[in-house]
């Protein structure tokens, strides 16, 4: 059991990582642009409470106890979550804030195709 590397569905460091990666954040900061989010763990349980989520992010270092939470509330809600595979520190710059993001609720997707696109990852 290496830890880390043993929920990810790439290896981190190949080509394959970076490009997904890159295509996330993108798709990300057309979300923060034009859509609508909550950001945090209190925000995006509310949301998804409300049925107004379509897609969870959790980053890849999100307390166990809190992510199988978070899991747990989609699968009864039918909302899709994506495993982001960097840190809270990694989301929260890929959503363009200077602080760290722990999880975020996509709410409305706005111009961007994150929804569709991430089942195919």
């Amino acid at each position: 059991s290496s830890g880390i590397n043993a929920e990810w569905p790439l290896r981190p460091g190949s080509k394959k990582t970076k490009k997904a990666m890159e295509s996330i954040n993108s798709r990300l900061a057309l979300v923060m642009k034009s859509g609508k989010f909550t950001i945090g763990y209190r925000s995006t349980l509310k949301s998804i409470r409300q049925g107004k989520s379509k897609l969870i992010i959790i980053a890849n270092n999100t307390p166990a106890l809190r992510k199988s939470e978070i899991e747990y509330y989609c699968m009864l809600a039918k909302v899709g979550v994506h495993h982001y595979s960097g840190s809270n520190i990694d989301l929260g710059t890929a959503c363009g804030k200077y602080f760290r993001v722990g999880c975020l609720c996509i709410t409305d997707p706005g111009d961007s195709d994150i929804i569709r696109s991430m089942p195919a990852e």
